[in-house]
């Protein structure tokens, strides 16, 4: 295995027994779908064979793996994102109210405006740990959702947050208008997350996914939808959509997981109705609990607003 991307590493002690997908995301900062992918592609050999991404690895095997050329720098944004509203800024980390249309990180066929662009053009500083395209950026919001998140300012944060995030001992809630009614009206959805099969972009119910856990608790309930709180365990992408899809209660607006489009449309929503309403973890510069919220931005409060009317 020659070229620029080349390397050839031992398994870490920490590592013995894991299984090849998490002990590369973990020795090449890859994601864990980033690492199964080199694995499929026959870029990653244990012991000089070929590897699945299911195997488990010895602490001291030789690893083969050839790693991607580093993306293309980032586009330099020269206007701030419309709408980036900060939350708290502190030596450590930068909280902001994410609007909706904003992604968080460039990501591949995404031309729209980042949170990531957008603060690096506002003049604020970000940590450099992670993938170019994502440095600093310790979870994540869909385009489509509005709401509080996070970013890393100082490398210690970084490496703080994203253990954080991994252990689950950060307490993320969002607020979920969904269709019909959750019966029960409070519970618990645990079901694995992986590639839709049709491979369109979305996501499923997998047998073979990545675990997915989510609570949720109905706040108030209207002729057609519900208004839920939302706790996630895990983080998968499009959890809480495809979840509340999988149960036959889609999050009102969301055409891409069956949202009916009449009600979307007599709703004013052209979005998911799905907001990240509070973010709470341990600050990582000394340990003290910290919590940061966002209020509903004016298109889902009409929504809100239409529904009260209603009933």
């Amino acid at each position: 295995m020659t070229g620029p991307g080349a390397r050839r590493v031992p398994v870490p002690d920490g590592l013995d027994g894991e299984r090849l997908d998490a002990a590369l995301a973990r020795m090449f900062g890859l994601s864990r779908s980033e690492a199964a992918d080199l694995i499929g592609n026959g870029a990653v050999l244990i012991g000089g064979r070929p590897a699945a991404k299911s195997d488990r690895v010895p602490a001291g095997e030789w690893l083969d793996v050839t790693l991607p050329p580093p993306p293309a720098p980032l586009p330099i944004v020269r206007d701030p994102v419309p709408g980036l509203r900060i939350v708290h800024e502190d030596a450590d980390i930068i909280v902001v109210d994410k609007p909706v249309g904003v992604a968080a990180h460039p990501t591949p066929g995404w031309t729209g405006p980042t949170v990531l662009q957008g603060l690096l053009a506002a003049g604020h500083d970000v940590a450099t740990s992670g993938a170019a395209e994502r440095q600093g950026i310790v979870h994540r919001l869909d385009a489509g959702t509005t709401g509080v998140m996070v970013v890393a300012k100082s490398e210690g944060a970084y490496r703080v947050l994203k253990q954080a995030f991994r252990d689950r001992a950060v307490d993320k809630r969002y607020h979920a208008l969904v269709q019909g009614h959750p019966d029960p009206l409070r519970g618990t959805i645990d079901a694995p997350i992986g590639r839709h099969p049709a491979g369109d972009g979305r996501f499923a119910v997998v047998a073979d996914g990545r675990p997915a856990v989510t609570h949720y608790d109905a706040l108030e309930a209207f002729r057609a939808a519900s208004l839920l709180d939302v706790g996630l365990e895990t983080g998968r992408t499009h959890q809480i959509r495809v979840h509340m899809a999988a149960v036959h209660h889609p999050c009102v607006g969301d055409r891409l997981y069956g949202a009916d489009p009449v009600l979307a449309r007599r709703l004013g929503l052209s979005r998911q109705w799905l907001h990240a309403v509070r973010l709470s973890f341990a600050h990582p510069a000394d340990g003290r609990w910290v919590e940061f919220s966002s209020p509903y931005p004016p298109d889902l409060q009409h929504a809100l607003d239409v529904l009260a009317a209603e009933s």
